[in-house]
């Protein structure tokens, strides 16, 4: 994967100004206009004469056939895309962030949380180090990615990133066991608010929060990842389309004024999701810079760009291999500013032998 370039940390709160990465078009039809205007002003005929008129009434129906065939068009490029990202082979693969002392997290994470250490990687020529940690092999599980970039022991997580999920199958036993390490508690185990799960919220030495929820055996245990948006259906609507996710849950709860959405590739016992989170009256966050992205595996990193970029979507980094180990990525935003790595399904398993 390419290396996360620290940037100057920005502030926590309030919203600062949310880029718009919608691409709209306008069918207005200016001859039109323009003809409307010379007809206030005189008869048509004292200009054109009636042979000239009835041309522009021709002149405006193919104008008109014009725009309604590239509309059609584009509907039809739409269609044909929203089909085949549905039937791309699509897994999230992993999660990407930045922590300040990379050894530290590693063993709060093994120790309290139960993962294992995958992999790690030291670019002395770039300066960082990255280390793989979760729950099974990258080749079928979704695991975290880990940056220490050199010399930076501290960033600014902001209000826009959420939680981490973690399924476990004790909770009140997870957080004896990461207080006597040390952790710091958020909310002791009990029900989730409306509702009868027990849940617990933990943070990790840089301050990112894992939420620690009790359900049974599972597959996957990182199992969430949180994030808040400033307008739910929007969102909703541009994951189903461009990233070809299943709304597999939708919440709300005015007593609390928040909504949430599942979003993801299955279902939520057996699969990482994404949580969606709405607070009302809330449209834009300060992101910070120590959340990265997330990626995601893909058959065609070129048609998923495409995707990508109809369906309001802003591509940031054009599909094409990376220098060096010609892993083929395409990195795009979503409309609240969430970065997303895709990452060719083929080039991602050769990494791991």
């Amino acid at each position: 994967m390419a290396r996360i370039i620290p940037i100057v940390s920005s502030s926590i709160r309030p919203s600062p100004s949310l880029t718009c990465s919608s691409f709209m078009f306008c069918n207005t039809c200016a001859p039109s206009c323009r003809f409307a205007y010379l007809a206030t002003a005189a008869p048509q005929s004292h200009f054109f004469g009636v042979k000239a008129s009835s041309k522009i009434r021709r002149g405006e129906s193919r104008t008109i056939a014009t725009g309604n065939m590239a509309q059609a068009s584009t509907a039809a490029t739409q269609e044909s895309l929203f089909d085949w990202v549905k039937q791309d082979k699509r897994r999230m693969l992993h999660v990407v962030y930045r922590v300040g002392d990379l050894d530290r997290t590693i063993k709060f994470y093994t120790e309290c949380l139960g993962m294992k250490l995958l992999r790690k990687r030291d670019i002395p020529e770039e300066r960082y180090t990255n280390a793989f940690l979760g729950y099974g092999p990258e080749d079928s599980h979704f695991v975290i990615e880990l940056t220490y970039n050199y010399g930076i022991d501290s960033y600014d997580i902001g209000a826009g990133f959420g939680h981490f999920g973690i399924a476990v199958e004790d909770v009140a036993k997870t957080v004896e066991l990461i207080k006597a390490k040390g952790g710091k508690v958020n909310r002791e185990p009990g029900p989730v608010k409306g509702g009868s799960t027990v849940i617990a919220f933990v943070e990790d030495p840089d301050g990112y929060k894992f939420e620690l929820l009790e359900r049974g055996p599972t597959p996957e245990p990182l199992c969430q990842v949180m994030l808040r948006v400033g307008d739910l259906d929007r969102s909703i609507i541009f994951y189903e389309k461009a990233f070809g996710m299943d709304l597999l849950s939708k919440r709300d709860n005015p007593e609390y004024k928040y909504t949430i959405a599942m979003m993801g590739y299955g279902s939520e016992d057996k699969n990482c999701v994404l949580e969606l989170t709405y607070n009302y009256g809330i449209t834009e966050y300060d992101k910070g810079n120590a959340y990265a992205q997330i990626a995601i595996g893909t058959d065609d990193v070129y048609k998923t760009a495409e995707a990508v970029k109809i369906f309001s979507g802003k591509v940031t980094r054009d599909p094409g291999p990376l220098p060096g180990i010609n892993t083929k990525i395409t990195a795009c935003l979503d409309p609240d500013g969430w970065k997303t790595v895709f990452v060719d399904n083929i080039d991602f398993l050769k990494e791991l032998e």
